[in-house]
């Protein structure tokens, strides 16, 4: 039977074998907003709860216009690739097939409950970009893979004998492996009196380590309802949590399916270090919100990263690089050189421009042919070994880069002011809150005049 506001219902193998099925719910297309969410029910890495963790959502989601799919996933026996493969299997499909079924590829969730959350956020944590999630759901989540913290059931099911590897126990404790800026925004729903799987080592944990590393994410916690409620309609706080739900998807950020991706590539400046919630304040963020919903702003700065690959920690060793090359920018601005300078680094001079020139063809390669811009070093700081001298130095050898490349550079170094004594941090380097919204400003209105002044000539033409 079908839900009152799903006009569509099929399913779909989602594996080889044909034993890992995905069930699709799918609402009016001319009430869909774009955004889908696959399923992960629970069951201890042993059965699925398919209908309280599963099918029962579909109304809740196709009355808000969100497609929904329920993934029946394999059961790992220890191996852990096998429901891991069917999650990226089901992610991969939906985006694929974005413009059939009326989902935005870039507001695809995943939601999971119980042994499901484990693989949720495993998924969110683990998969590469193509099929990483762009939000993630958790309910009463299993998150540690260490016995002594969490359902064994679902160490045993996932790791099998591997249990006793502790670079696996501590990498698949997904706590461990939330990573800034990369890892999607989370909610995560639980009651205080869960004594199936603990809250404290598990769903608040990985919320503690989201909120340390800047990135978004909320967490609810009930005052009783123990383990296992999902959508049962007699749980004490279920139209609380529906409404909380509802109220979080809705202030979630969905990006237009055709704006334009705007990558912010670099180092501690673009990462926003010193910046709490960076994710909300850091330059990237702020460029989001000047330019608006027609672009897709998302920040890819490392700290502490240089452009010389034989320099003490290479951007382009980074996994933020490869998932900036992955997301296929129309825009990338480029921030690096700060780290260079300094001088064990600098060392190895001779390489800059090879190296900068590695990054930029990795950039043009794209099938995007993204418009390139790179963007001078700010900041000195003698202490760090952050000469100003060597910033003269090297600021001249980007705009020959740029000059070769026939690339666009904007000179922040000169364009930065820091009259009121505000706009860094105490260390001289890294922008201030103040500092991260006049560097935005000055991209945004570069990134913005250009967009009009192609606007303008296309209408001449005409």
């Amino acid at each position: 039977m079908m839900a009152q506001s799903t006009v569509r219902k099929f399913e779909w193998k989602n594996s080889t074998d044909g034993q890992s099925v995905v069930y699709a719910y799918l609402p009016d297309a001319s009430k869909a907003t774009g955004r889908a969410i696959v399923d992960c029910p629970g069951g201890g890495y042993s059965h699925l709860a398919m209908d309280h963790e599963g099918h029962q959502w579909a109304e809740y989601f196709n009355s808000q216009g969100i497609a929904y799919f329920v993934l029946k996933y394999r059961m790992p026996n220890g191996d852990r690739t096998i429901p891991l493969g069917d999650a990226y299997h089901a992610i991969q499909t939906v985006r694929d097939s974005a413009s059939v079924w009326h989902v935005n590829p870039y507001d695809v969730g995943i939601m999971g409950f119980s042994a499901g959350g484990h693989l949720a956020s495993s998924v969110s944590t683990h998969a590469d970009w193509k099929v990483r999630p762009n939000f993630t759901i958790l309910f009463y989540p299993v998150v540690s893979m260490n016995e002594r913290d969490t359902h064994k059931g679902s160490v045993n099911g996932f790791l099998g004998e591997k249990k006793a590897d502790k670079e696996l126990v501590k990498s698949f404790s997904n706590f461990n492996s939330v990573k800034r800026h990369l890892t999607p925004p989370a909610i995560i729903l639980l009651a205080n009196d869960d004594r199936v799987v603990p809250p404290v080592t598990n769903g608040v944990a990985y919320y503690s380590a989201m909120r340390r590393a800047g990135n978004n994410c909320s967490l609810y916690i009930y005052p009783s309802g123990g383990h296992g409620f999902g959508f049962r309609t007699n749980y004490a706080y279920h139209d609380q949590m529906l409404t909380e739900l509802t109220n979080w998807l809705n202030a979630l950020p969905s990006p237009k399916a055709d704006a334009v991706r705007v990558a912010c590539i670099g180092n501690s400046i673009t990462d926003g270090f010193g910046i709490d919630m960076a994710d909300n304040l850091g330059y990237p963020a702020v460029l989001q919100k000047k330019l608006g919903s027609n672009y897709n702003v998302k920040n890819f700065g490392v700290s502490g990263r240089t452009l010389l690959n034989k320099g003490d920690l290479p951007y382009q060793k980074e996994e933020a690089w490869h998932d900036a090359l992955a997301f296929e920018p129309n825009i990338a601005i480029v921030k690096l050189g700060t780290n260079d300078v300094k001088g064990y680094n600098w060392a190895h001079k001779n390489e800059f421009h090879a190296d900068y020139q590695q990054l930029i063809d990795s950039l043009k390669a794209l099938p995007t042919n993204p418009r390139i811009i790179l963007v001078t070093p700010i900041g000195t700081n003698v202490k760090w070994d952050m000469k100003e001298e060597t910033f003269q130095e090297i600021i001249p050898m980007i705009r020959k880069i740029a000059k070769k490349n026939k690339l666009e550079v904007i000179e922040m170094r000169d364009l930065f002011k820091n009259e009121d004594g505000k706009q860094f941090q105490a260390d001289g380097v890294h922008p201030s809150i103040q500092g991260a919204t006049q560097m935005a400003t000055i991209i945004s209105q570069t990134l913005l005049k250009d967009a009009s002044s192609a606007k303008n000539s296309k209408k001449k033409k005409k």
